[in-house]
């Protein structure tokens, strides 16, 4: 491993600390978004979705094209509208894998509560490390999603999103957290009973940021079976273990950090076991529709492993679509690429 990935593995370490102690974590089975946060999220969106039409709107006047994006910002100001909209139900699930209540969010499709009947595809979405399960509210992918619809751009389906803590979406080492396990048996089967999922593979994918990148990785290519489709933006992907990690202290941050999942000292073994990475050397992915991006310029250093789950995929004449795009590991790379997955996934679903 280069030092590059080395030393930003260690500053993913620290900036989970920094949040950690921080307290961003909201208090379970409540929705606290940030408007201002929301419609600068949304804004950025639209903005990089206007640039991105086609050529003969690009040739429109300036004053045309600025009349557009004032237009789509006081229509953010204006939220939320008359019409009829989705919403996000916040909730918990006891689960008997992990002995604790899992808090949740769902975000509903208008026509969830407009007919009692109607079943839905659904997205189960994974939060980056550090976030929580109203990552989708208080980033403003909420409002993004609205506005997709609105726009007829997105078909009407479920997102939800657990709290996966620092889980990486794996079964711990050490056999205390069985997170996947929780996943497979407790939550996919709840909350496709609650909310009406429609049934089937087709019917189902996985999404995720940062450390839920990794987990809709890890969990599609070990699970091809589950799923139509996975998408990853800016996943956490690491072809080797750092050998710094080895020997760290059970009582230091990064060992109480990684310890809890990969082992304490964390385990090269174990890691490569759940390494989306080298779950792709030998996966049968036939069927799986697979999309996933990273910043040029990520901070972590994490184009590195997507680029060789490129390089792999191709080798294996797997088809899948990647993109390295110009930008770092932030709200504004997200931001302007999180609409390609979204709308990914409405064209897969039936």
């Amino acid at each position: 491993m280069s030092s590059l990935q080395t030393s930003s593995f260690a500053a993913l370490i620290r900036r989970f600390e920094t949040v950690r102690d921080a307290g961003r974590f909201a208090p379970a089975g409540t929705v606290s978004p940030s408007r201002a946060k929301q419609r600068d999220f949304c804004l950025r969106a639209l903005s990089r979705r206007a640039a991105l039409r086609s050529e003969g709107t690009r040739r429109l006047s300036p004053a045309i094209r600025h009349s557009w994006l004032a237009i789509s910002f006081l229509s953010l100001l204006a939220f939320p509208v008359p019409a009829a909209t989705g919403r996000v139900e916040c909730n918990s699930l006891p689960s008997k894998i992990l002995s604790r209540l899992v808090a949740y969010c769902v975000v509903l499709p208008a026509s969830f509560d407009a007919d009692k009947n109607k079943k839905f595809p659904i997205l189960y979405d994974l939060h980056g490390l550090g976030d929580n399960e109203q990552f989708l509210v208080h980033s403003g992918v909420w409002n993004l999603v609205e506005d997709l619809r609105s726009n007829h751009e997105l078909k009407d389906f479920l997102i939800a999103t657990p709290d996966g803590g620092a889980s990486f979406y794996i079964n711990a080492k050490d056999g205390k957290n069985r997170y996947e396990d929780f996943l497979l048996q407790e939550f996919f089967p709840f909350i496709e009973r609650r909310y009406r999922a429609a049934p089937g593979r087709a019917n189902r994918a996985i999404s995720g940021v940062s450390m839920g990148g990794y987990g809709a990785l890890h969990l599609a290519f070990r699970q091809p079976q589950r799923f139509s489709a996975v998408s990853a933006h800016s996943a956490a992907l690491i072809e080797k273990l750092p050998s710094f990690l080895g020997s760290a202290s059970r009582t230091s941050p990064r060992g109480r950090l990684l310890g809890g999942v990969f082992g304490s000292p964390p385990d090269p073994v174990f890691f490569d076991q759940n390494s989306p990475i080298v779950l792709a050397r030998t996966a049968s992915l036939a069927g799986l529709k697979i999309y996933f991006d990273c910043g040029d310029n990520d901070d972590y250093g994490f184009y590195a492993g997507a680029t060789a789950l490129d390089k792999l995929l191709t080798s294996r004449h797997v088809p899948h679509e990647f993109h390295l795009y110009p930008g770092r590991h932030d709200a504004n790379y997200f931001a302007e690429h999180l609409p390609a997955s979204l709308e990914f996934h409405s064209k897969v679903f039936p």
